[in-house]
């Protein structure tokens, strides 16, 4: 490592490390103005408990004494108001104008946390990015630019030394996973209420499916499972994986703990939408500016290649543009918050009745929005699809692929190449597509009849923990979290329902394949090792067998990593029904047998 690369290094942990440290950094006091709410019945409420708990205009010089005091002040002023309307019910308001509802109760905590900040990163939002972002940016950038005067490429140089990239043994990734299964369920018992149905059905079907891999389909009988992670343990992926996972638990469950970090990016949201910042904000602007540093690294290692270059650049546009910048200038115009690339079911929220009312009540434009986003999901999905396979979404535009592309690459080869890994895949991938659809169904039943239950069930509690355990639990705490201990694409391999509506149409009726020439290949194992997927293109290579899994996203770089060209991304439709079928390393047909 060059002296410049070392100096990016100390630069990015200086910066992580105050970016850490703001969490608590500041000073806070509650007062009438910055109790936030748009209730003059809330608001009363809450201010005589907060006189009543000596809170008002109190100074704190730390969150998180500061947070439980007004945690508090929130619950007695619920169940206040929730006694007073059960005794004497007014006639002017109803139900819900009067009582505070359980989800009301973070709409109010994050924003009076943010607004009661009175300390150096309120007076000082600017410095506090250029400190943390800024230095951040700067040292990624140090360390990338040396890379460009380098070959390009893979070089073998100790993927499997490095204590970030090297992985976990296998008894330790499986406590890991466990440890999160588990305490995800726990939670989800508590965010549902204490319903303990919906955690309990998940359970059972995490059993189900541990029972049809290991019994139905006799996978104990085979060998133990094949993954390219080391032997040894990567210390540093764990320290990553276990910063990341922490992060997601806060931003999506206890958001009241980041309002230091969204101050610092209030002026970046004000100029580009006109308001103050949120936790999605933040995430957003952060994800960002991760994708496009991230990006300038992929394009240094892969530049050799044309079709990596283009497609970084292409979620990076993407991400930027479609994702970020975008959305937030149609929040400015007064317009609703509408990502043009995100498709159901990995926008899950799309046929939500909150998101279909906001869509018609915009006018000529949210129905465009609305008709746009449902022409993707029944034409552009299954006719692009045919045309380029899952690639032109999964690596060319997804956000969530492009961050698993850019950041996530360093930790390509840890995905599991194993069979057994296979068999996971397929159950969980296409149970969470019919649990979209299911949910899906159930939402729009309530939509159009105004009955929330469909047999048995709450259409609002399914969507709700849809909602908890895939939308949050899956695709951000395990889907992002673990890049440094299960891969880089482990919610779009296991989790993504988008992905699996994709994949069916890719395996069964589209033109993309990964031709092979079993000829050329010398079995050094790149293309299985770097592939993010999980799949052994080593086995096909030798094969000489076309590769169409459903699971491939097309991201080529089996293909750029192999030594000898044997793999090429194609589209062609003439042999689409058998594709995959023949084993050949040199492809003659019977004509040219009999000419032979």
């Amino acid at each position: 490592m060059s002296g410049i690369q070392k100096l990016g290094v100390a630069l990015f942990c200086i910066a992580l490390v105050i970016f850490t440290g703001l969490l608590g950094w500041n000073d806070f006091k509650l007062t009438e103005e910055s109790l936030y709410t748009t209730s003059d019945t809330h608001k009363k409420a809450l201010i005589a408990e907060a006189k009543s708990a000596g809170v008002l205009d109190k100074n704190y010089n730390n969150n998180i004494s500061f947070i439980k005091d007004v945690k508090q002040v929130i619950k007695a002023a619920q169940t206040n108001l929730q006694n007073q309307y059960n005794e004497n019910p007014p006639s002017d308001v109803s139900e819900w104008e009067y009582k505070i509802g359980d989800w009301e109760v973070k709409n109010i905590l994050t924003p009076t946390i943010k607004s009661s900040g009175h300390g150096w990163v309120s007076k000082n939002p600017l410095t506090a990015f250029l400190l943390t972002f800024g230095l951040a940016i700067l040292g990624g950038f140090l360390f990338i630019i040396p890379k460009f005067f380098k070959s390009p490429g893979i070089k073998n140089d100790g993927i499997y030394h490095s204590s970030l990239t090297r992985g976990l043994k296998f008894g330790q990734r499986l406590f890991l996973l466990v440890f999160t299964i588990i305490g995800t369920l726990i939670y989800g018992f508590k965010y549902m209420g204490g319903n303990y149905f919906w955690p309990l059905v998940t359970a059972i079907v995490i059993g189900i499916i541990l029972f049809l891999v290991f019994n139905y389909q006799k996978e104990k009988n085979l060998q133990p499972a094949r993954s390219a992670s080391s032997e040894f343990t990567g210390w540093l992926g764990i320290f990553a994986g276990i910063y990341m996972i922490v992060f997601y638990v806060i931003l999506y469950w206890n958001s009241e703990y980041l309002t230091n970090w969204i101050t610092m990016v209030d002026p970046i949201s004000l100029s580009l939408s006109g308001n103050e910042a949120s936790q999605w904000f933040l995430y957003g602007l952060l994800y960002t500016i991760i994708v496009f540093v991230m990006g300038i690294r992929m394009i240094s290692k892969y530049r050799h290649n044309k079709y990596q270059i283009v497609r970084t650049c292409s979620v990076i546009f993407f991400q930027t543009a479609f994702a970020f910048i975008l959305p937030e200038i149609l929040v400015r115009l007064n317009y609703p918050y509408f990502d043009f690339k995100n498709i159901w079911p990995l926008n899950y929220t799309f046929f939500f009745d909150w998101n279909i009312n906001s869509l018609i009540e915009s006018g000529g434009l949210g129905i465009f929005m609305l008709v746009w986003g449902i022409i993707l999901i029944i034409l552009g999905v299954p006719i692009i699809t045919y045309f380029f396979g899952k690639r032109w979404y999964c690596s060319w535009v997804c956000g969530c692929g492009g961050l698993a592309e850019t950041m996530g690459d360093p930790f390509r080869q840890l995905s599991d190449k194993s069979v057994r890994a296979w068999k996971f895949e397929r159950w969980i991938i296409h149970g969470v597509l019919a649990f979209a659809i299911i949910m899906t169904a159930m939402v729009l039943y309530h939509f159009f009849t105004g009955n929330s239950r469909v047999l048995f069930f709450d259409s609002n509690n399914i969507r709700t923990w849809y909602g908890f355990i895939i939308g949050a639990g899956f695709s951000g705490i395990v889907g992002t979290g673990f890049y440094p201990l299960m891969g880089n694409r482990t919610w779009c391999r296991f989790g993504c329902p988008l992905a699996a509506y994709l994949g069916l149409v890719q395996k069964y009726k589209s033109r993309f394949r990964i031709t092979t020439n079993g000829g050329q290949c010398i079995s050094c194992g790149n293309c299985s090792t770097y592939c993010e997927m999980g799949i052994d293109v080593r086995h096909y290579a030798q094969r000489g067998q076309d590769i169409v899994r459903s699971s491939c996203v097309g991201c080529g770089v089996c293909s750029a990593v192999c030594p000898r060209g044997v793999l090429r991304l194609e589209n062609a439709s003439g042999d689409i029904s058998d594709r995959a079928e023949e084993l050949r390393t040199i492809h003659i047909t019977e004509d040219q047998i009999g000419i032979l």
